[in-house]
């Protein structure tokens, strides 16, 4: 049976797992070797290599949940994204960059693509038409990542990929806040998809990891310059991680069911000023969504109105934890000015959308009602 017929939740436990022929144990056998034979072996392996056993076997698992030929496991998901631009850009190219995207991704861009020779261009909108206004002769690379960071924006898929087909541009795509059980951006035309698998790969909040899914060819320039960069993740860590990729699809639908009920209440609420969530129909993005996405995912972004204080807010919560990180099964809030876009300027920061009051919330799989108790007694604190 192919992948492609299986259901998501048998591909979450079954694709690419290893089998036990020496003990027959229910579950993938764990190589911690760092070193392998070399004489008389068709593989010569090597953990810099990412084709040590755990490795390899979790690689299969991505790839059969993203529809890909191939797909590599990193060390984080900037590992993951960095390899992955820095293989197709060179000094001398430019690459159009969704304005839109995750702090540190901007930050690898703005700090480091000139002391490499690399330009870019941050698109003024997420319209196909701001991404072709950018695009110069030396383009090499489209950058995108759907839903955005922290504010939960769309790009159309399909229509980038059309348009940089026409122009024989690459593209590759964050597809973190969504995961493969909510978005597959190979299946409408882009290039590369990218994960923090720390996020909902991982899901537990205890590991971190990245990944890239691709065809044959691209995954092979993508391995040729990271074995270099020595991105790959340990197989201790890579056999966590497959662990807890079994229970993938059922979290995230679990999370997705919580979201959409969050969503509508924080959105009726009289001390929110605006809901950031592509799954409510007044949301800008809700049409896009419902043709490019299976859902509308678990995370969202929420903005207080003006005398509830943000930071008082989530210092009064109880159950939910104001956290770094996001996609566990425990429901997290932070404040993104603070953290995953501190590294911008206020200007930046501002000109985004990312004001002192707004809070991404990343929704777990608690009891729909203790969360909202939570919120409502952290608002009635925080209210000057």
């Amino acid at each position: 049976m192919s992948s492609n017929t299986k259901g998501i939740n048998t591909i979450c436990i079954h694709e690419g797992e290893l089998k036990d022929i020496t003990f027959k144990g229910a579950v993938s056998p764990l190589y911690m070797s760092t070193s392998y034979d070399f004489l008389d072996v068709n593989i010569k392996r090597y953990p810099r290599y990412f084709n040590t056993p755990n490795q390899e076997s979790l690689s299969k698992k991505v790839a059969a949940l993203e529809h890909a030929e191939s797909a590599l496991i990193f060390g984080s998901g900037m590992a993951a994204i960095s390899s992955t631009l820095l293989t197709f850009l060179k000094s001398g190219d430019h690459a159009v960059i969704q304005n839109d995207i995750y702090g540190g991704t901007r930050s690898l861009i703005e700090s480091h693509f000139k002391s490499y020779g690399i330009n870019y261009s941050f698109t003024k909108d997420l319209s196909v038409e701001s991404f072709e206004n950018c695009i110069q002769e030396n383009t090499k690379l489209i950058y995108l990542e759907t839903p955005s960071n922290p504010l939960l924006k769309l790009v159309d898929l399909f229509g980038i990929a059309k348009l940089a087909k026409s122009y024989s541009i690459t593209t590759a795509a964050d597809n973190t806040f969504a995961s493969p059980i909510v978005q597959n951006p190979l299946d409408l035309g882009i290039d590369i998809v990218m994960h923090s698998a720390t996020k909902y790969f991982g899901g537990h909040s205890d590991i971190t990891a990245g990944a890239v899914a691709s065809s044959e060819l691209i995954m092979g320039k993508i391995w040729n310059l990271s074995k270099d960069f020595g991105g790959n993740l340990s197989d201790y860590t890579v056999w966590l991680l497959e662990r807890s990729m079994k229970t993938l699809g059922i979290r995230v639908k679990a999370q997705q069911k919580n979201a959409k009920k969050l969503a509508t209440f924080l959105d009726k609420h009289q001390a929110v000023k605006t809901v950031f969530y592509p799954g409510l129909k007044s949301n800008e993005y809700h049409n896009l969504a419902k043709i490019q996405m299976k859902g509308f995912g678990a995370m969202m972004s929420f903005e207080l109105v003006n005398g509830y204080d943000a930071e008082t807010f989530l210092k009064a919560l109880k159950l939910i934890k104001p956290s770094m990180s996001l996609a566990g099964v425990e429901s997290t809030m932070l404040l993104p000015y603070k953290t995953s876009h501190s590294l911008l300027t206020e200007i930046d920061r501002i000109s985004q959308g990312i004001t002192n009051q707004l809070i991404r919330f990343s929704v777990g799989i608690e009891t729909k009602s203790d969360l909202i108790k939570d919120i409502e007694q952290a608002l009635i604190v925080c209210k000057s």
